[in-house]
């Protein structure tokens, strides 16, 4: 999936776009409002994530005319402005969704996943599946080989987020965000400690582990 961010804050736009390539998404970014106009006439992207002050044209400009060249592509909109105007204008000219800053990347991340979903037209399943290991989203069981594991509440919560992201390696910080949300300093060893615990449980008894440490990077399921 290709994403275009317009954001012409440098610092958010590493944030965002160093988040966005670690769960999985191609982030391409424009510096200012033309340069973001200019990308989506002349290259494919799934999703725009729009700044509202950009340089050289704004971002309500630069949806407006998006929509008038008739791209119907998902846009959430970004903003320091959180009044309900604010919003009720952005979502006017054509943006999908409206976040004010400061903002949680994993809120952004879900609602740019919700977004791609509904625009794909997925259904979301009930099921995860990775080789023998079973989770049932509804029942909030997880089975491996036949055999049910039992969980406590985050260790099924970072299961589920590794086994959306099968294939994928996903860091320490992303896991944080997703998981324990800002809970916890990125320095501590909390997701260490949950990786330990999920490998005890869902690796250990068996003969294929399933969960692979990528060393400076991060973990993957697979």
């Amino acid at each position: 999936m290709r994403i275009l961010l317009v954001e012409d804050d440098r610092a958010t736009a590493d944030f965002i776009s160093k988040g966005l390539n670690q769960a999985g998404l191609r982030c391409v970014h424009a510096a200012d409002g033309l340069e973001g106009l200019i990308k989506l006439r002349s290259e494919s992207f799934d999703l725009a994530v729009v700044d509202i002050m950009l340089p050289k044209l704004d971002g309500l400009s630069l949806i407006e005319e998006a929509r008038n060249a008739k791209l119907t592509l998902p846009i959430i909109v970004l903003s320091a402005r959180d009044s309900v105007e604010s919003k009720i204008k952005g979502l006017e000219k054509g943006g999908d969704d409206y976040m004010a800053k400061p903002f949680s990347f994993a809120e952004l991340l879900a609602r740019i996943q919700a977004l791609l979903r509904r625009a794909s037209q997925t259904a979301e399943p009930t099921r995860l599946v990775v080789g023998d290991l079973v989770m049932d989203l509804l029942s909030r069981k997880v089975s491996r080989s036949g055999v049910n594991i039992e969980l406590q509440p985050l260790e099924f919560q970072l299961l589920e987020y590794l086994m959306r992201n099968r294939g994928r390696v996903v860091s320490k910080t992303t896991i944080l965000e997703h998981v324990w949300e800002y809970n916890f300093d990125t320095q501590s060893n909390i997701v260490e400690a949950g990786i330990f615990r999920l490998r005890e449980k869902i690796d250990k008894p068996f003969d294929v582990k399933l969960i692979r440490t990528v060393r400076g990077f991060g973990y993957v399921l697979d």
